[in-house]
């Protein structure tokens, strides 16, 4: 009676400890849905940020496709598995029972027909194996942690180069709306001095044909405006229409502000030391080096303790088994062997990694020297025609030959603002390149990880 007691107390404290499963559908339509109905002004969001930002600049933004992005929702959950790995690694082998109940039919009556046999197994594991395997787990649970870093990287790289060419095409088409409305001028006074006769019918076709050039011009920039903000949409991830009732500040691009070339070296040794590519790959060699150890320590058989009892018609035995594999056939060389090569292929991978890494940041560095040469000779055409036109508005008197003259001059400065202007977004392109290869911003704060939603 006690023992049936004692075995039905276990069994009811071993399923009470189980875990239980609970389904989680998931259905498409249910999810574009809820994707239809993100905004920035949406109480989660609210609650991440800490407030609504009365307009969104790019710090603003990256929060808010922190909030949002899929793609760190899966380095979240790829991190999840890998914290439960190390569960799992950490946990110590069960041991089992066997229950042998055997019946003698033709035993004399003075003995019990019942020979009942209870043995253990008690698995002990040698040569430090867990250690190994949990050691391994928690580097692979670093390596899945830094890849939410890497992550958050890129979904502020794609932030920021959307938002960047929005800013251009805004930039573009305000200097082609004053282009317009100037070649508009142009083309009426033409017609006006080309009906009275003062000019040729072939300058007013040609100002006809600048006016049209320039509104195809214009409506190219509007288009790619709006393609700019369906990739900044995208790249937040929400739909276009979450931008609309938003003010999108792209300030961050007003100005080119330039980094001493002494500042690089330093940049760059830090860099190759803790972008988190490079920490990635330095915790999967980690990971590599324990699973080494591992295959070696598992030369070494384990241990099997087998306690037992047996009621053998009325007499009482106990016993005790120790069994253990015998290392006879092979000594896990096989698995030593692969383990060592993967060891030499994350090495091989962390050093080519680093090349690559090295080369990047140099290719970075000498594209936004370019660049910045470029703009500061953008600029300085910009404001010697700007100088230029103060002096010709002295010269000249009012009348018709001498608005020609100022609006040829104006067209030359407008023509030299879009190349100052592309020059500019040119630079902060080249400026977003040598982020990426440092994975630091060069100005302003970098934004913290978002290990956690």
């Amino acid at each position: 009676m006690r023992f049936k007691r004692f075995l039905f107390s276990s069994v009811a404290l071993y399923l009470c400890g189980c875990a239980t499963y609970h389904a989680k559908p998931l259905s498409p339509d249910k999810s574009a849905e809820a994707f239809e109905a993100r905004t920035l002004t949406d109480p989660g969001l609210q609650k991440f940020l800490g407030q609504i930002p009365p307009s969104w600049d790019l710090e603003a933004l990256t929060r808010a496709a922190f909030y949002y992005q899929p793609d760190l929702d899966v380095a979240r959950a790829q991190w999840g598995v890998a914290k439960a790995g190390q569960v799992t690694a950490g946990e110590r082998p069960n041991p089992s029972l066997s229950v042998a109940p055997e019946y003698a039919v033709n035993e004399p009556s003075d003995m019990s027909p019942w020979i009942l046999t209870l043995a253990f197994d008690i698995p002990v594991e040698t040569a430090g194996k867990r250690g190994y395997r949990v050691q391994q787990s928690q580097a692979l649970s670093e390596a899945a942690r830094v890849h939410i870093a890497r992550v958050a990287w890129q979904v502020r790289s794609r932030v920021r180069a959307s938002l960047l060419t929005l800013d251009g095409a805004r930039r573009s088409e305000s200097i082609l709306q004053d282009l317009q409305r100037k070649l508009n001028e142009n083309r009426d006074l033409l017609e006006k001095r080309s009906s009275s006769g003062l000019a040729s019918p072939i300058a007013l076709t040609q100002a006809e044909v600048l006016a049209g050039k320039n509104a195809v011009s214009l409506k190219e920039e509007q288009r790619s405006e709006l393609a700019a903000r369906g990739q900044l949409a995208d790249a937040l991830g929400v739909p276009v229409k979450a931008l609309n009732d938003v003010t999108v500040s792209s300030t961050t691009f007003d100005e080119a502000v330039f980094l001493p070339e002494t500042s690089f070296s330093e940049l760059r040794r830090q860099a190759i030391q803790s972008r988190s590519d490079i920490l990635e790959t330095l915790a999967d060699y980690a990971a590599s080096q324990n699973a080494l150890q591992l295959e070696i320590a598992k030369q070494y058989p384990d241990i099997h303790l087998g306690p037992g009892y047996v009621f053998d018609q009325g007499v009482n035995r106990w016993m005790l088994s120790l069994l253990s594999a015998l290392p006879v056939f092979n000594r896990n060389r096989g698995t030593i062997g692969e383990a060592a090569a993967r060891r030499e292929e994350a090495a091989a991978r962390f050093m080519a990694l680093q090349d690559q890494v090295i080369g990047e940041i140099d290719r970075a560095i000498a594209d936004y020297a370019a660049a910045r040469r470029k703009l500061e000779a953008a600029n300085q055409l910009l404001a010697k025609h700007l100088d230029q036109n103060r002096q010709l508005e002295k010269l000249l008197h009012p009348g018709d030959l001498s608005r020609l003259t100022l609006f040829r001059a104006q067209l030359d400065i407008d023509s030299t603002r879009l190349v100052a202007a592309d020059a500019l977004v040119q630079f902060h392109q080249a400026e977003g390149v040598l982020e990426d290869a440092l994975e630091r911003p060069l100005s302003g704060a970098t934004p913290e990880v978002p290990y956690f939603k």
